[in-house]
């Protein structure tokens, strides 16, 4: 098979979807790679490195895909590169269709198919191409909090962990899965108070077993929610329905009850957001105020550390890239449940429940 790598073509986006180590694996299995220039640069991979472990290198994207049976990418295709995918082409990457009906229906036209990273489950139910960049989103949601706190950011003033004789901030952290686990976790660290809601009660009951004493797990409803947004210096939107768009949890009434300069960081932006005020932003023009709530909304956060998650989310990726090269799409979906999961379009008919019910369309069996 023939495995094509683009350069990443989404603003601020330094991620690139393989390691040289990686094509070294595929050559080494008869498969053919090709790699546009300046693919890795952004995660400090030279051209060179890729050279030297098989790669062929080309000048455009437009020659990789050109090319290629499997195209391999970080984030979903762009507008000007859901032309050049052809029909019978299989494309492996973050798609987060849900949050896009636009991406969905040129998908669809294309005739090619798509397997996402988000929703690929292992046989334990995990989403293990989702959780490496779940952990550095987490992490950097409370980097970026810190830093918007701060009243040049037009934040409240306020330093995250106090000082003696100042309290710390309080972190409000919706949803306790890997995202939000992580977040509480970093925020922890800072000496900042953390409330971390979930509705699910054994999730809770373990992190509040192993997790430090200014964390406090509770149970998320709405009464908890607004009690919580009342006392929050900084939101963290962490809620994951797979495939699915986010549920909004705080609603646009809900800022009212928050202090002025509070900090909203909702990394659910990427399947809608989970704040009915959110909207997709980027490295360049991160954040927006509304109702003296700052807004951080930045769809691709973990594209500003481009090599640490370039390291983390090729770990993940590439065994499955090599399962798909080595007998096709059909026959690896066929025989693993993981990779069946993770088909979200195949050759132009929509086939994941979660997509179909966000737009209304119709869902057909993988078979």
């Amino acid at each position: 098979m023939i495995v094509g790598i683009p350069r990443e073509t989404k603003r601020d986006e330094y991620r690139v979807a393989m390691l040289p180590v990686g094509v070294e694996e595929l050559v080494r299995a008869g498969h053919r790679v090709v790699v546009e220039r300046n693919a890795g640069s952004g995660s400090g991979l030279p051209d060179e490195a890729y050279a030297a472990c098989g790669a062929r290198l080309v000048e455009t994207a437009a020659e990789v895909f050109g090319e290629a049976d499997m195209i391999v990418k970080v984030k979903e295709p762009q507008p000007p590169e859901l032309p050049l995918i052809r029909k019978g082409q299989t494309v492996f990457t973050y798609f987060h269709f849900a949050a896009s009906r636009s991406l969905t229906e040129g998908f669809l036209a294309t005739g090619a198919t798509a397997v996402a990273y988000e929703t690929l489950r292992d046989e334990r139910g995990r989403l293990p191409l989702l959780i490496p960049m779940s952990e550095v989103a987490g992490r950097m949601s409370i980097q970026e909090g810190a830093k918007y706190l701060e009243r040049p950011q037009m934040g409240r003033g306020i330093l995250l962990g106090g000082v003696p004789g100042v309290a710390p901030a309080n972190v409000l952290v919706l949803g306790a899965g890997t995202v939000g686990a992580n977040a509480a976790k970093v925020a922890a660290g800072f000496g900042a108070n953390i409330g971390l809601l979930d509705t699910n009660l054994e999730r809770l009951r373990y992190l509040d077993d192993v997790t430090p004493p200014n964390i406090d797990c509770l149970y998320s409803d709405r009464h908890t929610i607004r009690e919580q947004l009342a006392r929050a210096d900084l939101v963290i939107g962490s809620v994951l329905i797979p495939g699915a768009r986010a549920p909004h949890l705080v609603e646009r009434s809900d800022l009212a009850l928050m202090k002025p300069g509070a900090v909203i960081i909702d990394v659910a932006i990427d399947q809608g957001g989970c704040v009915e005020t959110s909207r997709p932003t980027t490295h360049a023009d991160p954040t927006y105020v509304v109702d003296d709530v700052v807004h951080y909304c930045v769809t691709n956060m973990p594209g500003a550390v481009g090599r640490t998650s370039t390291y983390a989310l090729c770990n993940a990726t590439l065994p499955y890239v090599l399962q798909l090269a080595s007998v096709g799409v059909e026959a690896a979906a066929a025989g693993s449940a993981a990779i069946r999961s993770a088909v979200n379009i195949f050759r132009g008919r929509l086939t994941c429940r979660a997509v179909a019910d966000a737009f209304g369309m119709t869902c057909e069996n993988l078979t």
